[in-house]
């Protein structure tokens, strides 16, 4: 796997580290044919690089993270959802939850305010397109770098209730940590780098500048015109 703690410089964008993922993937031979599955916001532009490399139709796996009491950006949970007629899936890390605070009823609270977030985007990015039948299929979960592992974990587990016959988890940069940790989730953790200090993911990008609601709706367009262009 070609996965490496060497020196390694940052990625110049998004686009470029999605294109380094799609040489290490292009070269599988894949017993169940492949769908890429990007986790939004991040992991969009990414994924994009990897479905075309791969001539693989592409969704999204719409995942939220719940964060801890007075530190948002720590994450004590995540909620992922992959069909609209599914409630959002629960993941939370019991031991950081007693660590920081956090409580059922917060908990509660932030996941009914995260799963109208997760319908927002739902109808924001997708416009009513549905993903094709996954049942037997290699998922391919995409995002743009590790940190804590937890919605990538939340991902991971909502994707296996959709009975792929594989799954693949792949980004471009993580700590080895979080690698180990989620290689129990999925049947592969691709990860092309890992850092042996990790900050944060951002820290391994030269622009890491924020994916907005446009850019990922534009993504989706675009590529449905390159799958009409394809049939015909």
């Amino acid at each position: 796997m070609p996965t490496t703690d060497t020196p390694h410089p940052p990625y110049a964008d998004r686009r470029e580290a999605g294109r380094a993922l799609a040489d290490a993937l292009a070269s599988r031979h894949w017993e169940a044919p492949p769908v890429v599955l990007a986790l939004p916001r991040g992991g969009v532009p990414v994924a994009v690089e990897v479905a075309q490399r791969l001539h693989a139709p592409m969704g999204l796996l719409l995942v939220r993270k719940l964060g801890a009491p007075n530190q948002p950006e720590l994450a004590v949970g995540a909620l992922a959802q992959l069909q609209p007629d599914l409630p959002p899936l629960r993941v939370t890390d019991d031991a950081l939850m007693r660590w920081t605070g956090a409580t059922e009823q917060t908990l509660t609270r932030d996941t009914q305010r995260e799963t109208a977030e997760l319908a927002r985007r739902r109808t924001r990015y997708l416009a009513g397109r549905t993903l094709p039948p996954l049942a037997g299929r290699t998922l391919i979960l995409v995002d743009d770098g590790l940190a804590t592992g937890a919605t990538a974990r939340a991902a991971a587990r909502c994707a296996r209730l959709a009975h792929p016959a594989r799954v693949v988890l792949a980004v471009p940069v993580a700590p080895a940590e979080a690698v180990r940790a989620l290689a129990a989730e999925v049947d592969e953790v691709l990860c092309l780098w890992q850092p042996p200090a990790f900050h944060a993911v951002g820290a391994h990008y030269a622009d890491f500048r924020q994916v907005d609601d446009d850019e990922v709706a534009s993504a989706m367009t675009r590529l449905d015109g390159k799958a009409s262009e394809a049939r015909a």
